[in-house]
């Protein structure tokens, strides 16, 4: 027997019907939340690669180049030290730019759409906390 056919006392299993979309639908077909996730995935890709790029970079040099890293700088510091340490520099300032292009570009956007949500949202839908306004935080997070 296929799946298709249901017995007489089962729904069937599939319903021409039109259902409305939940808000969380209508926000995802949204154009500013299409670009924003869109601009997040790039940049996402072009830091990952940059910092991944500079560290493949700095192992093959230390493979296939010691004589290049082990020319000397000033004193013991060699190049090839001077290229680790300056590892701890890229990561550092990979996650600066992330959490400063989050704060700037992305988060009011975000909160934007979340406020969207929270309007089309039906009542019956809401939480306890949704209910209200939101809260806000007594919280202050420094800047970088």
């Amino acid at each position: 027997m296929s799946n298709y056919f249901t017995r007489p006392d089962e729904p069937p299993a599939y319903s021409p019907t039109y259902t409305e979309p939940t808000p969380e639908q209508t926000i995802h077909a949204h154009p500013e939340f299409q670009t924003l996730r869109n601009d997040y995935r790039r940049f996402a890709a072009v830091s990952t690669a940059l910092a991944v790029g500079g560290f493949l970079l700095y192992v093959l040099l230390s493979n296939f180049a010691p004589g290049i890293m082990n020319q000397p700088l000033a004193g013991h510091l060699t190049l090839g030290l001077a290229l680790g340490l300056g590892q701890f520099v890229v990561m550092g300032v990979t996650a600066w730019r992330y959490v400063r292009r989050m704060r700037t570009r992305f988060d009011p956007v975000a909160r934007g759409l979340r406020s969207q949500l929270e309007q089309r949202r039906p009542a019956q839908h809401r939480t306890a906390e949704q209910a209200g306004p939101r809260p806000q935080s007594k919280r202050e997070f420094r800047t970088w």
